[in-house]
């Protein structure tokens, strides 16, 4: 006789800045939810300790651990197949592989699963967001990197070993391009990421007089919304710099298009705030070079579900298969 599920799963975001908890019931309510600091805790361990600690009266909001089915995890790197992160350029442990699934499933008494932090939020956005119904499509998160999720005939992409589908790590400079925290040059994240942002506004800064509002930021507090701010109040190099990273990131979805010919692009983050400052040139940019059998079919959508909730849903559906 088959055991009844019990009523909730804990969905966890593990991001570069904020690991985000969400307590999530059968029909895709985000019930309650917490988060925690990804840095600052030490070794791995402490930090999934702290975690936990932090859980407690999250989970006593639903009426303790007894309550809870599973938990599923979305982590850079994170491997379906071991229930590890493996080689995550973004995160603050200098382990080539970390046991976190194993480590939560001891501290927590849950069978835990695990995917890619991407991969999350397209299972997320296929489930309850904009690619319902959709069984070919990309998802691409811009945050503190750039992370991706695939969808062939409504499959996760996972590839022999887990880890396939790391588009962020695809090389647009390969030859003087900017060095990435994976150890290569020229990848894309170096530039179209939350970070890349700031990073090509640090550059214009550093090395011209051009008049920008950005200049009345301290140059190392420079963030990718202040950019956008900036850019929505009409300056100039804001503008410019937003246009160089959203045309770069459509150049390389015009690439991305021939492995898969999706029905979408769907952006998911922060980036995405900024509208038509940053969707009209990724627009731009997948038009200018995609392939003529391919143009016209794909379309480019924002998420439709805010903030950490399309990767907190995508990892709580692996909680209840755990």
């Amino acid at each position: 006789m088959a055991t009844e599920k019990k009523p909730y799963v804990i969905g966890l975001d593990l991001g570069g800045t904020n690991s985000v908890f969400g307590i999530v019931d059968a029909e895709g309510n985000v019930v309650a939810t917490t988060s925690v600091k990804t840095r600052g805790h030490g070794p791995v361990e402490q930090y999934v300790k702290d975690c936990v600690e932090a859980l407690q009266s999250t989970i006593a909001e639903v009426g303790g651990i007894e309550q809870i089915q599973g938990m599923g995890i979305g982590a850079p790197n994170g491997n379906y197949y071991t229930n590890c992160i493996e080689y995550a350029p973004n995160l603050p442990w200098d382990q080539e592989n970390i046991p976190l699934g194993k480590l939560f499933s001891e501290a927590l008494g849950l069978p835990v699963a695990m995917t890619n932090d991407a991969n999350a939020a397209a299972i997320g956005e296929m489930t309850y967001g904009a690619a319902r119904g959709m069984k070919n499509f990309i998802m691409i998160t811009l945050g503190t990197g750039v992370g991706s999720g695939i969808v062939c005939d409504g499959k996760m992409v996972y590839g022999s070993d887990g880890l396939a589908g790391e588009l962020g790590h695809v090389r647009v400079e390969p030859h003087k391009g900017r060095e990435c925290g994976c150890g290569r040059t020229g990848c894309l994240e170096t530039y179209c990421s939350a970070t890349g942002v700031a990073r090509t506004a640090r550059e214009i800064i550093e090395t011209s007089d051009t008049p920008t509002i950005l200049r009345d930021i301290p140059i190392d507090q420079i963030e990718s919304k202040d950019v956008s701010i900036a850019a929505s109040k009409g300056d100039e190099v804001a503008k410019s710099i937003m246009d160089f990273t959203g045309r770069l990131l459509g150049r390389a979805c015009a690439d991305f298009a021939c492995f898969n010919s999706p029905e979408a692009f769907i952006f998911f983050g922060g980036l995405t705030k900024a509208g038509d400052l940053i969707m009209d040139p990724i627009k731009k940019g997948y038009e200018e070079n995609i392939l003529k059998c391919y143009a016209g079919k794909a379309q480019m959508l924002i998420s439709q579900l805010d903030d950490a909730k399309a990767a907190v849903l995508g990892a709580s559906a692996l909680g209840w298969e755990a």
